[in-house]
């Protein structure tokens, strides 16, 4: 290992205690996405979590830009060739799930090594990882022939608008990286549909069905109330849905119906188990809504790969995956998202025709939260091909390139893959419970953003 090497990894290592101390900071702040504000577009939080990296920032001498209070600049040099990109908005963490955590969510906490907390893995840990990596590179004083440029977001959960906000300021650097993904490189991204679905719910004995809290996770928890059925009606069906979990109880006269699942994000839907299409099977082995058994049709409970609706497909780039994230009724109407996540092999005309024309058979009204094609690098750009060489040199093993079930924060940047921050098969508890980051995961990250800060800006090192 050549001196600056050696030098990088010394000046990360004998930061520790600052990397905890900045991501114990983000962590404390709840992120997620709120109602809009006088100067906050996505709401306090996202703003307040921009400023305080800001403020960090600052104190490590960087310039730094803010656009619309909803995306962050830091810079070191001029002319900036690569870019960082990171978000410090999160997913929520609802009052019913609190309890699934063994630690506060939104207070970092360390056992064993390990740093449990909201934003821990997504995105939080790696933007610091990012920022103090930028900071080693400025204070060993390695020499740079271009500029690089952190970019933090807050809107990475909800659809990435903060992008569409930095692109009316700025051009993004020649080469872009996100740490929003895996280890080694992700060139290769589906293509993403997300689309919202309405109409009118003849509700009858049930009074209420809801359950999921964000568009792009598998539903961990879903809830009925119904009226006319009988307790032990329900309770006689509940064995014949295995999988999930139901509490059914009598509340005030109705039957309450909980359902617990288990979260994973939308992009590999088979790790988690859909509370929802749980709890709709079970509902149509007691009631008789229209609109809820062709919702059951369309979605069985178990099925993440479309083949319901006809758009079951896989190729190199892996498989079509298929959700229904989140439904609501009320006042006779009802509400919900489906995510669905498409190989190169079809195009989103084709997965949004299916899906319009489905659920229009059905009654339900559409309409397109998200749409984007699928997203590819070629493996033999001369930047994927520095970021493997980086990653073997630093990682002792063999840099590859690997294509993803859909989005990270550069699906839209030409040019753009994400590099880390996951680890081979480890689950990181990502968008569920007891999220975390190893702290020697954090270090590592460091290193091997500042060697590539090095390699890509700077001279060879």
């Amino acid at each position: 290992m050549s001196d600056i090497h050696g030098k990088i990894k010394d000046f990360i290592y004998s930061h520790q205690d600052e990397l905890v101390k900045n991501l114990t900071e983000l962590v404390a702040i709840p992120s997620y996405k709120g109602s809009p504000e006088d100067g906050a577009p996505f709401g306090a939080s996202t703003k307040e979590a921009l400023y305080k990296m800001k403020n960090i920032c600052d104190g490590m001498g960087f310039k730094t830009t803010v656009y619309e209070n909803a995306v962050l600049c830091a810079d070191w040099g001029e002319e900036p060739e690569l870019g960082i990109l990171a978000h410090l908005d999160v997913v929520p963490v609802h009052d019913e799930n609190r309890g699934n955590w063994a630690t506060d969510p939104f207070q970092l906490t360390e056992k064993g090594g390990v740093l449990y907390g909201r934003g821990a893995i997504d995105d939080k840990g790696p933007a610091v990882a990012a920022l103090w990596a930028l900071n080693c590179v400025k204070e060993l004083g390695i020499p740079l022939k271009k500029g690089v440029r952190l970019i933090f977001g807050t809107d990475e959960e909800n659809g990435s608008e903060d992008l569409e906000i930095y692109k009316k300021y700025d051009r993004f650097p020649t080469n872009v990286f996100t740490p929003d993904g895996s280890f080694p490189v992700i060139n290769i991204e589906k293509g993403m549909l997300r689309l919202l679905f309405n109409g009118e719910f003849q509700s009858g004995e049930l009074v209420m069905f809801e359950g999921g809290s964000v568009p792009n996770a598998v539903p961990n928890h879903a809830r009925a109330r119904l009226l006319s059925i009988s307790l032990g009606d329900v309770e006689r069906e509940v064995g014949s849905i295995a999988g999930a979990d139901f509490s059914v109880g009598d509340r005030y006269g109705h039957v309450e119906i909980g359902c617990g699942g288990k979260s994973a994000h939308a992009s590999t839907p088979e790790a988690g188990v859909n509370a929802l299409t749980a709890l709709i099977a079970l509902l149509n082995r007691v009631t008789d809504e229209p609109v809820l058994r062709g919702l059951g049709e369309l979605f069985p409970f178990g099925e993440t790969d479309g083949a319901a609706l006809g758009i079951k497909c896989a190729d190199e780039s892996g498989a079509l995956t298929c959700v229904l994230s989140k439904i609501s009724t009320e006042q006779g109407a009802i509400n919900g998202v489906v995510d669905i996540r498409f190989p190169t092999c079809t195009n989103l005309e084709f997965v949004r025709g299916r899906l319009t024309s489905a659920l229009g058979d059905i009654g339900l009204k559409c309409r397109v939260l998200l749409g984007e094609e699928p997203h590819v690098v070629p493996e033999n750009s001369k930047f994927v091909q520095t970021l493997l060489r980086v990653y073997e040199r630093i990682e002792g093993e063999k840099g590859r390139c690997i294509a993803i079930g859909g989005g990270t924060y550069v699906h839209n940047i030409e040019g753009g893959v994400a590099f880390g921050a996951e680890r081979g098969d480890t689950d990181y508890h990502m968008h569920g419970d007891n999220e975390f980051i190893t702290v020697e995961e954090l270090l590592k990250d460091a290193v091997l953003f500042a060697e590539v800060i090095a390699e890509v800006s700077g001279q060879t090192v």
